[in-house]
């Protein structure tokens, strides 16, 4: 299931609203970003049920905060607050609202920055990232090169030159 997250064709995001914990915090990794309410935690406790995480988990999360973080969250089984999870890059954002609905609110307001316009591009982008962070180089800039040509020349692009002919 987490495989299928990480390389869903569109951008996705964990709300972690109260408690991310064992394979909650794994599918948390599982996501492009993560966006925490005040108070909510995230936290490997694999550890105090003498496992490692087994669902890809790890080594997200290493790819995520680096191998000398991720160590001291799976060994620490450290409360990850929101606070610490910016500090180490585990969240993008920690949201105002605790509160379910205004938190999702806020939520899709963040996201909509990185999701407006054609999906076909926003695809496109998901798609590159995805090969640049899962296959060696040469075959990431072969798909991105490839992935290039299909948005090349599309409405998407036709429409941006008709808009905006020069960056500014």
């Amino acid at each position: 299931l987490t495989k299928l997250l990480c390389r869903l064709p569109l951008i996705s995001v964990a709300l972690v609203q109260g408690k991310a914990l064992g394979g909650g915090a794994e599918l948390t990794t599982a996501c492009d970003f993560r966006l925490m309410t005040p108070g909510s935690e995230i936290r490997f406790v694999h550890k105090h049920m003498g496992l490692v995480p087994g669902w890809g988990g790890a080594a997200r999360l290493v790819r995520i905060v680096g191998s000398g973080a991720a160590l001291q969250l799976l060994s620490g089984a450290v409360r990850v607050n929101p606070e610490k999870a910016l500090r180490l890059g585990l969240s993008e954002e920690t949201l105002l609202s605790s509160d379910e609905s205004g938190s999702l609110e806020e939520a899709r307001a963040w996201l909509n920055q990185y999701t407006e316009g054609p999906a076909s591009v926003i695809q496109a982008v998901k798609k590159v990232v995805t090969a640049g962070r899962e296959l060696p180089l040469e075959t990431a800039l072969r798909t991105e090169k490839d992935v290039f040509g299909t948005v090349w020349g599309g409405p998407a692009n036709l429409q941006a030159l008709v808009r905006r002919p020069k960056h500014k």
